[in-house]
């Protein structure tokens, strides 16, 4: 088969590798899409592969090809999203069912062969099955949504309250459509570039903060009455938004930092004031799962697609690339800006 191969930092090539043989227990996807996720462009374009040669990729769908002895949760035909972490169900985190905190998983596009590829194998509890009328695209958008909905409920979520979304990318927007659905009372979207303020409105938000402009917390304060938000969700992992979650946090608030930061991040005496004087809670959000695996984050995610309440946009796309040009695609990567959007590569182009 066909593959998108890393064999060294700026060396993917589009080459012939042997297709995966079906083991018991384990399911043969033929890919249609895959979205270039932030974390596999160090991979290529830097020195965060594992090992070389290595098929990335983690966030596809396709269609069921063939399946192993012993599965029966799915059957060749099915129309399938990937499920990527694959933990050692043994240790202690696992245990407890917290399999995002497993320090001995295996991940499906990064420690082993991945879906950057016309064929990937994977353990059955690795796919999750969604209706016919989602579209193979959105297929690809299962991991990002799941990740968005795990972040929400790492803090006591509840309806009828306040919620703030900083940052208006592809987590940023499912993240305040699950705030939506949970029932919160106003959910205001943040972020310093209009489009994406206008695309939270058409997706449900119910305002849209331009974060970027003098005197913006003006409309903070007639949003929330002064109080400050309930609930804080940074989706960016931007330094800038990561000190206003800060600002933003009422008393007794709940925030939770979603997005992953690049770059140091300290905070001054009076922005570190904020916490201890409202007494918020802070805490992190790491991958999408929860017991029993994969967790029925991946479950509503079908459910909610499904009826249209979870919204998918064609403005979350930016292009769509056939596999045999995965190169390209990963060297507009290194010109800042050039990408808004996901990449969507094509096994099937």
């Amino acid at each position: 088969m066909k593959a998108g191969v890393v064999h060294a930092k700026n060396d993917i090539r589009y080459e012939d590798i042997d297709k995966p043989a079906i083991v018991p227990g384990k399911v043969l996807v033929k890919v249609k899409y895959t979205g270039i996720c932030g974390s596999d462009v160090p991979r290529v374009n830097g020195d965060a592969c594992h090992y070389f040669p290595n098929v990335l990729g983690h966030e596809f769908s396709g269609t069921v090809a063939e399946v192993g002895e012993g599965v029966t949760s799915v059957k060749p035909g099915d129309r399938v999203a990937g499920i990527p972490l694959v933990p050692c169900m043994k240790c202690p985190d696992c245990q407890k069912g917290n399999y995002s905190l497993c320090k001995k998983y295996s991940f499906i596009g990064s420690r082993e062969f991945g879906s950057f590829a016309e064929y990937v194998m994977v353990p059955e509890k690795n796919v999750v099955k969604f209706d016919d009328s989602i579209g193979f695209d959105q297929g690809a958008f299962f991991e990002p949504a799941t990740v968005a909905l795990h972040g929400l409920r790492r803090v006591p979520y509840e309806g009828g309250k306040t919620v703030a979304i900083l940052g208006g990318g592809t987590i940023g927007m499912m993240t305040m459509q699950w705030a939506k659905i949970f029932g919160a009372k106003k959910v205001a979207v943040f972020d310093i570039v209009p489009e994406r303020l206008d695309l939270a409105k058409r997706l449900g938000a119910d305002f849209g903060v331009n974060s970027g402009k003098e005197g913006f917390m003006d409309e903070v304060n007639e949003i929330t009455d002064g109080r400050g938000f309930d609930y804080v969700y940074e989706t960016a992992g931007n330094t800038i938004t990561m000190r206003l979650a800060f600002k933003l946090a009422a008393n007794k608030a709940n925030v939770c930092f979603i997005g992953t930061p690049t770059k140091e991040l300290s905070f001054s005496v009076d922005e570190w004031e904020n916490m201890n004087r409202k007494e918020f809670m802070l805490t992190g959000s790491w991958m999408s799962y929860s017991a029993p695996f994969p967790g029925d984050e991946w479950e509503l995610a079908a459910y909610y697609f499904k009826t249209g309440q979870l919204k998918f946009d064609e403005s979350f796309i930016f292009k769509k690339i056939p596999l045999s040009q995965i190169a390209d695609a990963f060297e507009m990567f290194k010109t800042p800006g050039t990408v808004k959007g996901k990449i969507l590569i094509d096994s099937e182009a």
